[in-house]
């Protein structure tokens, strides 16, 4: 589905953004892999080279414009072109407003919601000169209906589908399509360390029956990549069981 596309993965050393990394690669697509650190980068792509994949992997700064200026232009040196973005990387946050400080606040509409314009407007241009392109974002069930705590997740995951539906306007004269989706409760490292009394819940408000799997969103985001989904663009597509409120 994505033979001869060169796509990078922010947030791609571990969760959903490793899990999509291994379904692109299915695909016969030349991904990169930004994580946040050299070592997890490193040892994401041993990781991947085990199982047969072989990857290209950088940790720029996502919030230093500059510094992912220069990575992209040494990924466009190797491969030329870049086809897809995934904005993948992020965090979450579960505190009540009076526990959050506003330097809190501030570290996660920087990662969720600034590092995707940066990445973003760093590779559009080639996008352009490319004449197409796809960027996808991570967004959230929480950008629908917000969460009793942790307001800050809940705000960025909005702005992220404002920037999806916003970009798609702006960039479908130059056959650049831009989409998000919006996971539910997926099984991450983070949700799997949940003890049962906390997961026995979830399930039961979900109507499918069952928690999400990291391949639920990577297929997600595997269609929306494709020539498949030519026709979609501005699109914030909900993989959550039908678990809405």
């Amino acid at each position: 589905m994505l033979k001869g596309k060169v796509a990078i993965i922010t947030g791609g050393t571990r969760g959903i953004g490793l899990e999509t990394v291994r379904a692109f690669k299915e695909n016969n697509a030349e991904v990169i892999i930004f994580g946040s650190r050299e070592e997890t980068v490193n040892r994401a792509i041993m990781e991947l080279e085990d199982e047969g994949y072989k990857v290209s992997g950088y940790y720029p700064n996502l919030n230093n414009y500059a510094e992912i200026e220069s990575t992209i232009k040494n990924i466009i040196k190797k491969f030329n072109h870049i086809d897809i973005l995934v904005n993948n990387a992020g965090i979450s946050a579960n505190k009540k407003i009076e526990e959050t400080k506003s330097e809190d606040f501030a570290k996660i509409m920087n990662l969720n919601v600034n590092a995707i314009f940066n990445v973003s407007k760093s590779v559009i241009p080639y996008m352009k000169k490319n004449k197409g392109g796809v960027i996808l974002n991570t967004s959230s069930m929480v950008s629908i209906y917000g969460q009793p705590s942790g307001v800050g997740y809940p705000a960025s995951k909005f702005a992220v589908n404002g920037i999806t539906k916003s970009l798609a306007r702006e960039l479908a004269p130059f056959n650049i399509r831009v989409n998000a989706v919006a996971p539910g409760v997926t099984k991450t490292d983070m949700v799997a360390a949940l003890p049962e009394e906390q997961i026995a819940p979830l399930i039961q408000s979900i109507p499918l029956g069952r928690i999400g799997e990291p391949r639920d969103i990577a297929n997600a985001f595997l269609f929306l990549a494709s020539d498949m989904a030519s026709y979609i663009t501005g699109d914030i597509l909900s993989v959550d069981g039908a678990a809405r409120s």
